[in-house]
């Protein structure tokens, strides 16, 4: 996708801890020069240096995303200090963990800015590099809450389906134009990010990703997959295929089904400590300490989804198919 013999320059965003930072040091390993844009100073630098002993190029650039104007700026370093971008991965994020009834209406303003504009400020930034060029990719990381959205995160869930409704009106637009920059959703499963210990929190209870987990190097895979095969969408992990093909086929029995379970699947045993607990709503917490890309939950975090690996190996299971097939045609044929 880069110019020939140049690396890839590529930029995601929220790239300082959990997804953002697996996918960056994802792109890294293939030899890319990655753009970082997060809050967080210590994330930040840890990203860099991961991202450098993987074998790429970092340029980290603290970015508020729910502001358009930085978000225009670190566009315009990314491409001086590294060149013309190829990819920019959409994936910065913040949410509440509240019924709807407790969420103050900054609460909601602000997990849409971070979360549904900052996917758009970071996509109209890439659009006004890519189009004059004709290229370039854009991966918005989305998740299975885009089509099935689940109790308690409310502002979350409005935000990733504002997302999908984004890329698919974007999506229309570019064929329309006939243009060769392309757009892609990457529907992930729960994930062990570090984000479940820094949100903000009303519950009761420690909060969690709901089970089954996987881990954000699962995401990263599946991110730099994107970001070079002409697909639409891409769904992650069999919950994730579940819970979209779940939704339209039974809605009001999932409305039901989540209304007994949502709430206890959503948050751990552990009593939540309102005095001690930070949030990153409105602030970064990774000013003194770096996160890194794992959160609390690798005990029951799997590595690897072969959902997904069936998924984008089609051909290879087409022709495993066919030749099976034909072993079995001999058989029959034999006897």
């Amino acid at each position: 996708m880069s110019n020939a013999g140049a690396p890839e320059v590529v930029v995601v965003t929220g790239a300082s801890a959990g997804v953002g930072r697996a996918a960056a040091v994802e792109f890294a390993r293939h030899g890319a020069s990655v753009g970082l844009l997060a809050r967080g100073g210590a994330g930040l630098e840890g990203a860099a240096r991961e991202v450098e002993a993987a074998g790429g190029r970092a340029l980290p650039l603290r970015t508020d995303v729910a502001d358009a104007a930085a978000v225009e700026e670190a566009a315009r370093r990314v491409e001086e200090e590294l060149g013309p971008m190829d990819v920019w991965v959409n994936n910065a994020m913040t949410s509440v963990f509240a019924p709807v009834r407790e969420v103050t209406p900054e609460e909601f303003r602000r997990v849409t800015e971070v979360t549904y504009l900052g996917t758009v400020y970071g996509t109209m930034a890439a659009l006004r590099r890519m189009l004059p060029r004709d290229r370039g990719r854009i991966v918005q990381v989305g998740s299975a809450l885009a089509y099935r959205a689940i109790p308690l995160q409310a502002a979350y869930c409005g935000s990733k389906h504002g997302i999908q409704g984004f890329t698919e009106s974007l999506r229309s637009e570019l064929l329309h134009e006939g243009s060769s920059v392309r757009v892609t959703m990457v529907q992930m499963p729960a994930l062990n990010t570090p984000q479940f210990g820094w949100v903000r929190s009303r519950l009761p209870r420690e909060p969690q990703p709901v089970p089954p987990i996987f881990q954000p190097e699962v995401a990263a895979e599946a991110i730099y997959w994107a970001a070079h095969h002409d697909r639409n969408e891409l769904w992650v992990g069999w919950p994730a295929v579940k819970a979209i093909l779940g939704n339209r086929l039974f809605p009001r029995l999932l409305d039901r089904y989540l209304a007994r379970t949502g709430y206890e699947a959503q948050q751990t045993q552990s009593p939540a400590d309102p005095k001690s607990r930070r949030d990153n709503l409105f602030e970064a917490v990774d000013e003194g300490e770096d996160y890194g890309a794992h959160g609390a939950f690798d005990d029951r975090s799997r590595p690897r989804s072969y959902q997904w690996w069936a998924s984008t190996h089609r051909g290879r299971l087409a022709l495993a198919g066919a030749a099976l097939a034909a072993a079995a045609g001999a058989a029959l044929v034999r006897r």
